[in-house]
């Protein structure tokens, strides 16, 4: 398969894990947190960790859009969709992270609200059109890489005229939340972290590009590598995230050359400015409130604005006080630490949001850990010519 075969060579990867180990002082240690669930799946799906020194470690970072959603945030979805009027849109895999009062948007749809899953912005629109009695709202999450089709799904519903149509927008941005993870790694109430550079998130650089990272690293004087996904893509950036420490540089690079580029997409930027404004602030699962980190509807859309249109409010919400999602998110902690992991929370009766989403640092544990531990980890990669 081109482009993802080649990307997957055992020997390659092998070859670049006997660099790295040769590389590495062995007088120190690296600590490099890979931002990105995708990263964070693809290591542990692939082994990865296994193959470096045990003085090159890991951390897993808040890039799963599923996890950093607050609780009070998905609480107010639901107080929404209980509405008569209301149809609620939104992805899979938000419908099953655990809420207040032992909800989930799964069982308020069980328990009677229109609540539907959809695979694409488009999904909602079609809804609309097709429902024209319905207040069809649709939940929008994530990173830099979803806001774009969220800004045409506005566009497309202008064009329409859908008067039926809102968005209740929760997406977020990276640098911001990297920013806030440097600026308090050794500061922050949950404890300190040791991080030497960090894996950039690529799907979110395809839009933005490599170019508003420069700052953090210079500000911090951290190396980033924005790397792809593949085990070969995660293994050789690691391999210059050690080059950048050793040789006490701190630099932007850029290894998924393939499809990130300097400055990212502009027409996607584009749309995204055109729609989208910046918070004041936003709560962020795991790291408090951020400022400058997410984006609404600017005002001139505010009809079209769910949280202006129903007048929505956010409840104040605590996670589970024995879920350790929270310290997890900000790599304190790994998922094995928490007393929930594997006992009472597993992927099929997730307790918090990191064993919900297969880029959850839980769930990636849970499901290629336990079976890495056992000997029956996905070798299949491995065989690749």
């Amino acid at each position: 398969m081109k482009y993802i075969d080649e990307y997957r060579d055992a020997k390659l990867v092998k070859d670049i894990a006997r660099q790295i180990e040769a590389a590495v002082d062995p007088a120190r240690s690296y600590h490099f947190m890979e931002f990105c669930g995708g990263h964070t799946y693809a290591i542990s799906r692939y082994g990865l960790e296994d193959l470096l020194p045990s003085n090159v470690q890991m951390i897993h970072g808040p890039g799963c859009p599923i996890c950093v959603l607050p609780i009070g945030r998905i609480d107010a979805a639901i107080e929404l969709a209980i509405r008569p009027e209301i149809t609620l849109c939104t992805y899979g895999d938000l419908m099953r992270v655990p809420c207040s009062n032992g909800l989930s948007l799964l069982k308020a749809r069980s328990a009677g609200a229109d609540i539907r899953m959809v695979y694409s912005t488009l999904d909602s629109l079609s809804i609309a059109e097709a429902e024209p009695n319905r207040q069809v709202v649709f939940f929008a999450i994530g990173f830099e890489t979803t806001t774009p089709p969220t800004a045409l799904a506005l566009r497309f519903a202008i064009a329409k005229d859908l008067a039926n149509f809102s968005i209740f927008s929760n997406h977020v941005l990276t640098p911001a939340a990297i920013k806030t993870i440097l600026e308090n790694s050794d500061v922050h109430p949950l404890g300190p972290i040791k991080i030497d550079g960090l894996l950039g998130p690529a799907h979110v650089s395809t839009v933005i590009g490599t170019q508003p990272f420069e700052v953090l690293a210079e500000e911090f004087n951290k190396p980033i590598v924005v790397a792809g996904f593949e085990p070969l893509d995660v293994i050789y950036s690691i391999l210059m995230l050690v080059r950048q420490v050793n040789d006490g540089v701190h630099k932007v690079e850029n290894q998924y050359i393939r499809a990130v580029t300097t400055l990212g997409n502009e027409k996607a930027k584009c749309e995204i400015a055109n729609v989208f404004e910046l918070r004041e602030s936003f709560e962020w699962r795991g790291l408090g409130a951020i400022p400058h980190s997410a984006l609404g509807l600017r005002s001139k859309y505010a009809k079209y604005d769910a949280e202006k249109r129903f007048e929505m409010v956010t409840p104040a919400a605590q996670d589970n006080p024995a879920c350790e999602c929270g310290a997890i998110l900000r790599g304190i902690k790994k998922p094995s630490d928490c007393k929930l992991f594997g006992k009472v929370c597993t992927p099929d009766s997730p307790m918090g949001s990191c064993m919900v989403s297969s880029e959850g640092a839980c769930a990636a544990h849970w499901i290629y850990g336990r079976f890495r531990r056992q000997g029956k980890a996905d070798e299949s990669w491995r065989t690749v010519a």
